[in-house]
Parts: structure tokens; sequence; C-alpha cells
């Protein structure tokens, strides 16, 4: 999960291209999609908050990144048309901004911004075909490959859609899940399993193997990149959040708290392990031994075996004997505010400033005082 953006090349962090495959009485279909983190040199480094803050970096490079990233998928797969789910506020806010800014110096590529939280938050999921209105046309126009029972090519896709949200797993794999029903629905059509006006939808049993399918998909890429399963499960299989889902949702994304900032390093070396027997098992080097377990076999993590470390962890947090406040930023009453965070460190030693303004500082150093004016018997050294 610490890896983001794209390298000097227009190499892309977390680049993932899916197809999925239909067939049906000797007639073959594929429809491809891509996803990948967004073109631009930028970094979201680990620092124990729940949402590290995202770091655009300033380069002279930056144009020709975003360029030669979209020259090779437009090599490679013809138009394409970019769909970024980011958030239109805050960190993802600005480089959003920064993305749409260099993308459309780019007359090949069509770029598409739908803030997926705003639209589609509160279990608004069918507002997702807001999405599809922007893109129908394109869409259809790139179609997806078909061959006959004869393996005479009938059609062949023309482009494809790249999303991203920031790590390119739940928001995408949401998106993607409906564009691909929306291909599967115009693959069957064609082929005669459906009317015109009929959807893979309307058959319950066939449309929850669908569902399935991009659920376990999903969850698949969560656990290489993450180490838990993907996020908002419910939206794909429901089209609605659950209560049950939002309480899977909860464990999850406390275990990503702790895997990113305490587990990550064994994560990525597993994860290159897994990468390297692949490239030896297909070139021949690879060494069978009856007694080492199969470089297939799944080691993703328990997001349940996790939960009661990283929740301890999390609430831990209020009674730590040291607290650094890096770029602090405080809502509400200043000292108020700050002081009513300070008051719940029952242990606190010390208070470590970083990258704070002259007027966070004044707030932080008032909030400390009025503690020690409160609380007199508080065991807390001046640093």
């Amino acid at each position: 999960m610490w890896r983001r953006g794209a390298n000097l090349e227009g190499d892309t962090a977390n680049f993932i291209e899916t197809e999925q495959l239909l067939e049906f009485e000797g007639f073959r279909s594929s429809f491809l999609q891509i996803r990948g983190s967004i073109p631009l040199l930028w970094e979201q480094i680990v620092d124990l908050s729940y949402k590290p803050r995202l770091n655009i970096i300033n380069h002279e490079e930056t144009p020709k990144v975003m360029e030669r990233h979209f020259h090779d998928l437009v090599k490679r797969y013809g138009d394409v048309t970019a769909v970024d789910l980011t958030n239109k506020h805050g960190d993802e806010g600005l480089l959003s901004a920064a993305y749409a800014t260099e993308i459309q110096k780019l007359s090949s590529v069509r770029y598409v911004s739908f803030d997926f939280h705003h639209h589609c938050g509160g279990s608004n999921f069918d507002n997702i075909q807001l999405l599809y209105d922007q893109i129908s046309e394109d869409f259809e126009k790139k179609g997806y490959f078909l061959i006959d029972t004869e393996e005479k090519i009938l059609l062949e896709q023309k482009g494809v859609v790249r999303s991203n949200c920031i790590d390119c797993l739940d928001r995408t794999n949401v998106t993607q899940s409906y564009l691909a029903r929306k291909s599967l629905d115009s693959q069957l059509q064609r082929l005669g399993a459906l009317s015109s006006n009929e959807s893979i939808s309307m058959f319950t049993e066939d449309f929850e193997i669908f569902k399935t399918m991009w659920v376990d998909q999903g969850d698949e890429i969560s656990l290489e990149y993450s180490g838990t399963h993907a996020l908002k499960r419910d939206l794909v299989r429901y089209g609605k959040q659950t209560m049950t889902g939002l309480i899977q949702d909860g464990m999850s994304a406390v275990s990503r708290y702790f895997l990113n900032n305490f587990q990550d390093g064994i994560h990525l070396h597993m994860l290159s392990m897994h990468l390297q027997d692949a490239v030896d098992l297909t070139s021949g080097r690879y060494n069978v031994n009856r007694g080492s377990p199969s470089p297939f076999q799944k080691h993703g993590f328990d997001s349940l075996g996790y939960l009661p470390v990283a929740s301890a962890l999390l609430i831990g947090g209020l009674t730590v004997t040291t607290i650094t406040i890096n770029q602090g930023h405080f809502v509400g009453n200043g000292e108020k505010g700050i002081l009513h965070v300070l008051s719940g460190c029952k242990t606190l030693k010390e208070l470590d400033i970083r990258n704070c303004s002259f007027v966070q500082q004044v707030r932080l150093l008032g909030a400390c005082k009025a503690l020690a004016q409160e609380m007199p018997s508080r065991d807390a050294e001046n640093h």
C-alpha cells in the first residue's frame, strides 16, 4: 500500500489488466479493462496516521511521465478513456486536479472525472449510471473481442477504459464490475442468449455467479496489494451497502492500518517472492521439491486475525508516551480541540511538534498550559 504514482519511465504502481472471458455455444468473447495509479510523481508516506498525507512531487519531467504512460497504453490497447474516481476535495482533490491538468494536454486520451464517494456514497450505488452516461458512447465504440465456433474473428475490442482511485482497489473494482456487466449484457444479446431489453441481472442464478466472480477478483487483487479483502464488496454483490458489509469494511480498514504501518515490509517481500517464483516457473528454472509449499498457495492476511492487535494500537494511540504532530491541522475552537485530544493522554511525557505553522505552535503551547492548569498532577515535561 506504500506504492503510489509513476516512475520517470511512466510505469505506474498497482497496474492491473483484467480480462473477462465468456464462452457460449462454441462462441468465445473477451472484455478487457485496466487499472493503475495516477501517473504523476507523488507519494503517500506511512506516518501512523489513519490516512497519510498525499504529496505531489514537483519535477520537470512530470509532463513527460504522463505522456510516456499514455503513449504506451495507446500503443498497446488503442483508444483510451481515463476514468478518475478520486474525491474532489482535500488531498485527493489536489491530486485529481493535477492529474486533470496534465492529462488534458494529451489529445489522444479522453479524461472523465467522477467523484465516486460524492455520487455513490450512502448506498447510492445506482448513481454510477451517471458515470456510464458520460462514457457510454465511447464505451460502446470500444466494444469487445468475439470469435465464432470456427475461431473466425467477428469483433475486436478497439480500446480500453482505464480506471483509478487512490489505491486502485475498492472504488475501482466496483466501477469495473459495473462496466463488465454492461459489456456482458451486450455480448449475450449479440449471441442471442438475451433479448435486446434483457440483462444478466434479471436472471438470479447467473447474476449471482457474475457478482461472486467480481467480488472474488477484487479480493484477490486487494489481498496482493493490501493484505485484506476488498472494501465495498457488498456494493458489487448487492448493489448497496449492508450493515454486515459496513462491519466487514471496518474490520478490513483497521487491519489495513496495522499492516500498512507494521507489516508492509514483510508483505512486499512475500509478494516479490511470488513474482520471482512465477518468473522461475515460466522460464524453466523453478525447482520442484516435494517438501516445499506450492508457489501458488495463498498467503493472504486474515483481517480477523489482525483485528485485535490493530484495534489495540488505535485505541492505545490515546495513551502513548510520546506524541508527534506532523503538519498539524485542527478543527474547531483551536486550543479547546487540542486540549480535548491531549487530555486523553494519560501518560504524556513528550510533545514533539514538527512542520507546524507558527499559529499552530502557539495554539499547541496554549493548550499545554491550559492542560497543566486544569490537571496539575499530570506528569508532563516541557521540551
